[in-house]
């Protein structure tokens, strides 16, 4: 988690950081093959050189990116989770609890799509 320690030291807020890191940490233990890395000053992580799924922080929530495939395939599992979303990413309110059963699903979706993928996004 040594690539990502930059990035968490920025965040001021340390309930965020805390949060952010736990949520990194936890994909990092759960997807041992996943390549955690800073790619655009974001902390994401990929799979063969594709992206799996990224993150930023904003004030009041986490917003997490599976691209628009992923969030086109769980739209309904993000709204009954709670999360607001658009084409592109769903967030995270810093102050609800983290659904990590969605977080592995989009995870799961993700390395299995684009598992024949040579290119970083999807085309």
């Amino acid at each position: 988690m040594e690539v990502f320690s930059k990035y968490l030291a920025s965040i001021d807020n340390p309930d965020h950081r805390d949060r952010t890191e736990e949520i990194l940490t936890w994909i990092a233990n759960k997807f041992p093959n996943l390549n955690p890395e800073i790619k655009w000053n974001t902390p994401m992580f990929s799979d063969h050189g594709t992206f799996i799924i990224g993150f930023s922080t904003a004030k009041h929530h986490l917003s997490v990116s599976p691209e628009e495939a992923g969030i086109a395939h769980f739209v309904d599992d993000i709204a009954k989770a709670g999360y607001s979303s658009t084409k592109g990413l769903f967030r995270i309110p810093w102050n609800e609890l983290v659904n990590y059963e969605l977080l592995e699903k989009m995870i799961e979706f993700n390395i299995q799509d684009k598992a024949d993928c040579t290119t970083f996004w999807r085309k």
